[in-house]
């Protein structure tokens, strides 16, 4: 079956294939990230229309809900087939939109055997430390993944929130396969990173891929390009991140089925060469 996600191409970690246009969970639990979802019917029929139109990429975390997320994804999609599950520890929750890191080795395996008995699978297909906490040594933190790569518990490895330094000195003790630091349209604060990424074949997850900032208020660049294009400003967001880098793996997120078609649409829309100079130089 041919779908919009199928222009997005693929990217290759560790042996496993998936194609760049992912779907991120964050906004299945409930506000603030915290609690059940308001819906969960419509939770795990938004997990499964995201594969329908060829989403094999699943982003997720052991502190989304805390575990919820992780719950909806297993209920909704086990046994996986070809789709990919991504998840990650590291940060623990004291509540709506709170976050804590916590980086001790015996805190991030027991997250990662947690993790496996949610998603009920023998090996994570992608375990990300979710922030390096700086109260603990940073190579126990990367040796620690390094052991649960070695033991077969997990099949690849991933950093978030980090930069070159910090991905150069993981690497001296674990392979990693991918990074997922905060960038898009607006703010690519990240930028050295995703060059970094680029340079070494490293996937690049940009999380909070459509925001825009005042490229979308009337008469910015961004909304100049919707009327031009007739496509959405998320679509324009997402289609620029993919035509960005090779290594560019957005995982947009919704709790809504017509938001998500929305989004996979994005994965056909061809910029032209100028748009693309224009975005890529715009100041949001």
């Amino acid at each position: 079956m041919t779908t919009p996600i199928d222009a997005s191409g693929t990217f290759t970690f560790k042996g496993t294939e998936v194609h760049r246009l992912g779907y991120g969970s964050m906004q299945l639990p409930g506000p603030g990230v915290w609690g059940p979802s308001a819906d969960p019917a419509n939770a795990v029929a938004v997990l499964r229309r995201a594969v329908e139109l060829g989403v094999d990429f699943i982003d997720t975390a052991d502190s989304y809900g805390p575990s919820i997320a992780e719950e909806l994804i297993a209920e909704a999609l086990h046994p996986y087939g070809q789709v990919k599950i991504a998840t990650k520890a590291g940060l623990t929750r004291q509540g709506p939109g709170k976050w804590l890191p916590v980086g001790r080795p015996e805190y991030l395996r027991q997250q990662c055997e947690l993790s496996l008995r949610t998603l009920k699978v023998d090996a994570l297909d992608l375990f990300q430390l979710h922030r390096v906490d700086a109260k603990v040594p940073a190579a126990e933190q990367f040796g620690l993944l390094a052991e649960l790569l070695e033991e077969g518990k997990v099949k690849a490895i991933g950093l978030s929130e980090v930069d070159v330094a910090t991905i150069e000195e993981a690497r001296g003790i674990v392979e990693i396969s991918t990074v997922q630091n905060l960038y898009n349209l607006s703010n690519r604060s990240s930028e050295a990173v995703l060059d970094y990424c680029e340079r070494e074949g490293i996937g690049f997850i940009p999380w909070f891929p459509v925001a825009s900032g005042k490229l979308a208020e009337p008469g910015g660049l961004l909304d100049d390009l919707a009327h031009e294009t007739g496509a959405t400003h998320a679509q324009l967001a997402i289609a620029w991140l993919l035509a960005r880098s090779e290594v560019m793996l957005p995982i947009p997120g919704t709790a809504s089925l017509e938001h998500l078609a929305e989004n996979c649409e994005a994965a056909s829309i061809q910029l032209s060469e100028a748009q693309l100079t224009a975005l890529s130089g715009a100041v949001a």
